[in-house]
């Protein structure tokens, strides 16, 4: 599961990395989370940013819990899954990234959230496909979901499942309209655990509507149980 991850980059940064151009608005962001409108890179466009929907459209989900959003879906089933087979097939994408929120559960009701970056805090991509629908105002919407892989060690503390990511050489053939079903599917595997670190972050982060730096900085045990006083 992937519910919040971050793209603290400049906009330099990310049309460097991917090669693509970036509409001048952009602005880091630091705790993304899901219905937002955010950048991704379609197999379709792969010279240009395009701004999709995460999971579902924010009219749509109005009054729903993230629990009922189609954020996510299992690499393993995707393709042959009725609801993400043809998506699979003709409309993956890649979302920018450079690092995701995941929570520890300490004892009955505590759950510490961590952030999940490379080593070398690098920007990555996750592996992602895309749909697109007309609303009941007649507009056209494009959303996309992550796919999730098994969690490998570092993350199998916290869940049993992990973003599909991938690196700048597998992009290009998750976005290439000509690979195969194996090709595809090879991509979709835990990460390396040792190329990747985790650290816990402020609790904060838990608000959607807070989006600032200093969520994506290592916080102190003390300060995950409501000290604040380093971010004052």
């Amino acid at each position: 599961m992937c519910e919040r991850y971050s793209l603290g980059k400049t906009q330099q940064d990310l049309e460097s990395r991917f090669g693509a151009e970036l509409l001048d608005d952009f602005h880091p962001r630091y705790n993304i989370a899901p219905t937002q409108l955010l950048p991704v890179i379609t197999s379709d466009s792969p010279k240009g940013f395009s701004h999709f929907y995460w999971g579902v459209t924010p009219d749509f989900s109005k009054n729903k819990p993230v629990s009922l959003k189609f954020i996510n879906a299992a690499a393993e089933t995707a393709p042959n899954k009725a609801s993400t087979k043809s998506a699979f097939q003709k409309r993956r994408c890649i979302i920018p990234a450079d690092g995701y929120y995941a929570w520890k559960k300490i004892g009955k009701k505590t759950k510490i959230p961590h952030r999940f970056t490379l080593e070398d805090n690098a920007l990555f991509s996750f592996a992602g496909i895309w749909e697109e629908f007309e609303n009941e105002k007649g507009d056209t919407n494009h959303t996309f979901l992550i796919l999730t892989v098994p969690a490998n060690k570092i993350n199998r503390e916290f869940a049993d499942r992990m973003p599909a990511i991938l690196n700048k050489e597998q992009e290009k053939i998750w976005l290439d309209k000509y690979s195969s079903l194996d090709q595809l599917s090879e991509l979709l595997a835990p990460y390396p655990t040792e190329q990747m670190l985790s650290y816990p972050v402020s609790p904060a982060v838990n608000q959607i509507n807070l989006d600032a730096e200093y969520l994506i900085k290592r916080t102190s045990p003390m300060d995950q149980f409501g000290n604040y006083t380093l971010f004052g």
